[in-house]
């Protein structure tokens, strides 16, 4: 049954996950994230936690968590990690190759100050790392989360769209909302309609309810079934010749393409008819909600990207068609903005108005300031 609790945001992403049915969490601890991984050790070493096989492992490092995160995935394990800037920057090399390979990795990413290890409070700078990271085309989704529930919400949520569409998905947080405290509802999915996309073993050797086939590039994988109907299956994600990374490539944007359209989320607040357009995510987009109610809701009206990736860029259009003005708000320095200019470039005369604050928070006053210059 749902019950509300009061907890900080990292305990919420560990209670998600938990909610979400994984099994393994596999990480380093980093500021701020490092909750969440004390949250599902406590969890593995209680009698519950213990009943259903919780696996909690510290590895090495970021690197090693990552490929045990993979690991953990190829093994039909529903898995997950945490972690946040330095700790993001080494995991990279596992999620592209989970990239590649169209493995449904989940990461929280709670994002502290840059550039390199900096401060370890809050920032949004982590944006083009989650959702370009590595040295492929960023065929990854991005959620980013407002408020304390939707920690709770969209931390179910990502293990159910990574399973669903085989891609590394990743929860985009900050360090403001781990570590605050508020009233968080927590809920099974269930009680909610929601149904849970099952896991299943990449490797092993099984018969799978969806032939990996369907979801792999076809340059990657080999496969042959014995006279036992065993499938047997060979990986690589080394590849040999151009034309074989060509075909990788295009089959993951091919994929990703058609998954977009049912991935993408964004929320309007405020009246359709303000002139002033404000563009925010995250954290950011409730203090400029605040800005718009102190304004008497009618001179400004908010667009907020859900997912970074995909990014709405047809919604966007046109929310922005009747604007006389475009405001970009983001706690960091043209990583948003640049989303927002590409997808407007060509459809708007006007310039984006620009206010880039890395690695410190925004406050309502300040946007409010910003619609009435």
């Amino acid at each position: 049954m749902a019950e509300k609790k009061f907890i900080i945001g990292n305990e919420a992403l560990g209670r998600a996950a938990r909610a979400a049915g994984a099994r393994a969490f596999y990480g380093y601890p980093i500021t701020p994230t490092s909750e969440i991984a004390h949250f599902w050790a406590k969890e593995a070493c209680s009698e519950a936690g213990k009943k259903d096989n919780l696996v909690f492992l510290q590895a090495e490092d970021e690197i090693g968590a990552g490929f045990m995160l993979v690991g953990g995935v190829l093994a039909g394990t529903r898995s997950f990690t945490a972690t946040a800037g330095p700790g993001h920057i080494l995991m990279q090399d596992a999620f592209s190759m989970a990239e590649a390979m169209r493995f449904p990795v989940v990461a929280y990413i709670m994002q502290r100050g840059g550039p390199s290890t900096s401060t370890v409070i809050y920032s949004q700078q982590e944006v083009n790392l989650a959702v370009f990271g590595g040295n492929g085309n960023g065929y990854r989704i991005v959620y980013s989360p407002a408020t304390l529930q939707e920690l709770y919400d969209y931390g179910i949520k990502v293990f159910n769209i990574a399973w669903k569409y085989r891609f590394p998905t990743f929860l985009l947080g900050d360090g403001y909302l781990a570590k605050m405290m508020g009233e968080v509802e927590i809920y099974a999915p269930e009680e909610r309609g929601i149904k849970m996309e099952p896991t299943e073993a990449y490797l092993l050797e099984k018969n799978r309810t969806r032939p990996l086939a369907e979801v792999m590039p076809s340059p990657e994988i080999a496969q042959r079934i014995a006279e036992d109907g065993v499938q047997y299956d060979c990986f690589r994600n080394c590849l040999n010749l151009e034309e074989e990374t060509l075909a990788v490539n295009m089959e993951i944007k091919a994929a990703f393409d058609a998954a977009a359209k049912d991935i993408v989320e964004f929320q309007e607040y405020g009246a359709p008819e303000a002139a002033t357009l404000i563009v925010a995510h995250g954290i950011v987009s409730e203090a400029a909600k605040a800005a718009i109610d102190a304004l008497g809701g009618k001179s400004a009206r908010l667009f907020r990207p859900i997912t970074l990736r995909p990014f709405p860029v047809e919604e966007l259009r046109r929310a922005a068609k009747g604007a006389e003005r475009i405001i970009v708000a983001e706690s960091a320095d043209n990583m948003l903005a640049r989303f927002v200019k590409d997808a407007l470039c060509g459809y708007i005369s006007r310039p984006v108005e620009e206010y880039f604050r890395p690695s410190i928070g925004i406050l309502p006053s300040e946007i409010a300031a910003l619609v009435g210059k």
